[in-house]
């Protein structure tokens, strides 16, 4: 179904999505501003950090029960007070009454379909109520840090219920959704290893990006618009995720840029919706932002990324075509093989959050805007994934389902 054209009016999207960070919330959003230009009614069911965000971006949010993920203070998860705490029994009683609860939502709502991201529970609502539904998911696995002492729990966790959510992923009413880069150049490629039988569920459709780079005005344009240098190098910091997960570096790398050389000029996003949005200057090359509504237009203004290793992040970065310092989450292994991956690719280096420090990331800057190679390499995967629009096909498959059911 072509995008252009509106729908039935009384069209319902309901959205599941996880609400730990927001970066599942801010893929999502992009796809419920194009249904809903279209004329749908859209509900978001989310929780934590992702409910004040949404309803920011203006919609309804209703809010299921949902289960922490431990964090110690220098943000490393704590996989075993994770699964621990609240304990086996207890975290099957929270699930039941998610599933309970996303089926009462979803009942009230009458959606004509539902989307979930990376949340099981929707899903199931949705069978149970015999509503289509779409699965979008960057991460088929969780797996556990095989240190000696997580190693019998890494074992019984990805054998047990973890293989059993990755069979649910893949029964919706679609394939499922990859927001990565197809093979060779996807990402999440640890932790999208599934049985052979599963990849015909699958489809990579890239980055969900609410602004892709040619919507935006050129590099010189937008460094002019925003008031910076156009001569000294820029290095862009957005620190996303959880609170808990980015407090501790957030506080690292401000001292750290406090004593940059002058030849850099550094923006710093602590990755804090508010209003109204906090700006720090300090000197005249480093500035810290609590929010950056335009973050697309520092993202295409910038000569390298530093930040964590969240999918969303590298993939975006990937796509504007930005080589990248990456400080992964400690023992968020799905952060920390996303960094090894774009190491691998040639397009970023990896700093352990133990090692960082002036010296560490100035040698690792300078080495990557000194060498060429890694702009070469970042331009040439740039080339071969600049057509794909993660956003344009997720809007497709969700209309092809509508229009099977005779919405139009």
């Amino acid at each position: 179904m072509p995008l252009e054209g509106g729908l039935r009016h009384t069209t319902r999207v309901y959205f599941g999505v996880c609400g730990i960070g927001l970066g599942h919330a801010g893929r999502c959003i992009p796809i419920a501003d194009r249904l809903r230009e279209l004329n749908a009614e859209i509900l978001f069911s989310t929780y934590k950090d992702a409910v004040e965000y949404i309803r920011g971006k203006g919609y309804p949010v209703v809010e299921p029960p949902s289960m922490d993920v431990m964090v110690k203070p220098d943000g490393t998860i704590d996989f075993r007070q994770t699964i621990v705490n609240p304990g086996p029994f207890l975290a099957a009683f929270i699930f039941t009454k998610q599933v309970e609860t996303e089926i009462r939502f979803i009942k009230a709502f009458n959606p004509d379909v539902v989307i979930s991201d990376s949340r099981v529970s929707p899903i199931i609502a949705a069978k149970f109520l015999n509503i289509p539904s779409v699965c979008i998911v960057n991460q088929f696995k969780i797996i556990i840090p095989r240190r000696k002492r997580l190693l019998r729990l890494a074992k019984i966790t990805e054998t047990g219920g973890l293989a059993i959510i990755g069979k649910i992923w893949v029964s919706g009413s679609t394939p499922l959704l990859i927001p990565d880069f197809p093979p060779p150049y996807t990402i999440s490629v640890e932790n999208l290893k599934m049985p052979m039988k599963y990849y015909k569920r699958v489809k990579f459709i890239g980055p969900i990006l609410p602004i892709y780079p040619e919507e935006l005005p050129s590099k010189e344009e937008i460094r002019e618009k925003l008031g910076l240098d156009p001569e000294k190098p820029l290095i862009f910091a957005p620190i996303s995720g959880p609170l808990k997960e980015r407090a501790y570096i957030i506080d690292v790398l401000k001292e750290i840029f406090k004593n940059f050389p002058e030849k850099y000029q550094v923006v710093m996003s602590t990755g804090s919706p508010s209003n109204p949005i906090q700006v720090t200057k300090y000197g005249h090359n480093f500035v810290v932002y609590s929010w950056i509504p335009n973050r697309f237009e520092y993202l295409k203004a910038s000569d390298l990324v530093i930040s964590r290793a969240g999918h969303g992040t590298l993939t975006q970065n990937i796509y504007y075509g930005k080589p990248m310092v990456l400080i992964p989450t400690p023992s968020h292994t799905e952060q920390m093989n996303n960094a090894i991956r774009v190491r691998e690719m040639g397009i970023g280096e990896v700093i352990e959050q133990s090692e960082v420090s002036v010296e560490t990331l100035i040698k690792a800057i300078d080495k990557i805007l000194s060498d060429d190679a890694y702009r070469r390499r970042i331009e040439e995967i740039r080339s071969k994934i600049a057509k794909i629009n993660g956003l344009k096909t997720a809007v497709e498959i969700i209309l092809d389902i509508l229009e099977k059911k005779g919405i139009n």
